[in-house]
């Protein structure tokens, strides 16, 4: 049960974190972040069981996913690549355009994105951004800040009511920043750019944000993911520094995948 409240405040920060982060020691071994990410992962399981596709009866589609991901695995750019579990879970749920990862990588997206986006560069682009989070362990960094070496000690080795009610009262404040975002952002492209993928598909997707200039219909992902006005061209300009490499958009697969949740 010492996991309990460390499992909702890192669930919460997952689902809606993006504010003031900066670097900082990080505190917390990497097993820790492989615990902390078990145990929030049980905790969505099973809180949201009822609409959590089940891999067993959608081979294909997860087998899609997991093509994805591995694909960025396998560039060998990830230092936590096999420290990591990088499980995949679907979640159906069209009204919410998201993703996240959790520390130790378990990667939940939700079928709202997955009929949003246009093709599988943006898809992987994103999914590289969000396992970016976990690679840079962005969670336990920002937990450390926020918390301090004290509390987080005796939480993660320990176990305090008073030092879970202290995080409780600042769980609001445990987000991801500007500098988190844009680290996400540029492996996103680095690692893609490994890839035959179009190393900016993540780019592609906030250019259609933009099109559509209407704030009220802005993804969830947005929500949790600010999107300032250089971040597409900061993700370009990266590529650009790669080499500029033309990549492909895979837009004729990415909708055959699409049909699998109509």
């Amino acid at each position: 049960m010492k996991f309990k409240f460390l499992i909702t405040v890192i669930l919460v920060f997952c689902l809606w974190g993006c504010g003031n982060w900066i670097k900082h020691a990080n505190i917390f071994p990497i097993s820790q972040d492989v615990n902390l990410g078990y145990q929030v992962s049980q905790n969505f399981d099973q809180e949201n069981n009822k609409i959590i596709l089940d891999s067993a009866k959608n081979v294909e589609a997860y087998k899609y996913l997991y093509g994805l991901r591995d694909s960025i695995l396998n560039t060998q750019s990830l230092i936590h690549a096999k420290d990591f579990t990088w499980r995949l879970r679907i979640i159906k749920d069209d009204t919410t355009q998201n993703a996240f990862c959790t520390p130790g990588g378990y990667i939940y997206v939700y079928t709202g994105l997955i009929k949003y986006l246009e093709s599988e560069d943006q898809l992987a682009g994103v999914m590289g951004h969000e396992m970016a989070h976990a690679e840079k362990r962005h969670s336990t960094d920002a937990m450390t800040r926020e918390f301090g070496f004290d509390i987080i000690l005796k939480i993660a080795f320990g176990d305090s009511a008073n030092q879970l009610a202290t995080i409780g009262k600042g769980l609001t404040q445990l987000k991801y920043g500007r500098d988190a975002e844009t680290e996400a952002d540029m492996c996103s492209v680095e690692w893609l750019y490994k890839t035959s993928y179009n190393a900016v598909g993540a780019a592609g997707f906030f250019e259609k944000i933009e099109k559509q200039g209407n704030t009220s219909s802005v993804p969830e992902f947005l929500s949790t993911h600010p999107n300032p006005n250089n971040r597409i061209a900061n993700m370009k300009k990266r590529w650009q520094e790669l080499g500029g490499k033309t990549g492909k958009t895979y837009t004729e697969r990415y909708k055959a995948f699409q049909k699998w949740f109509k």
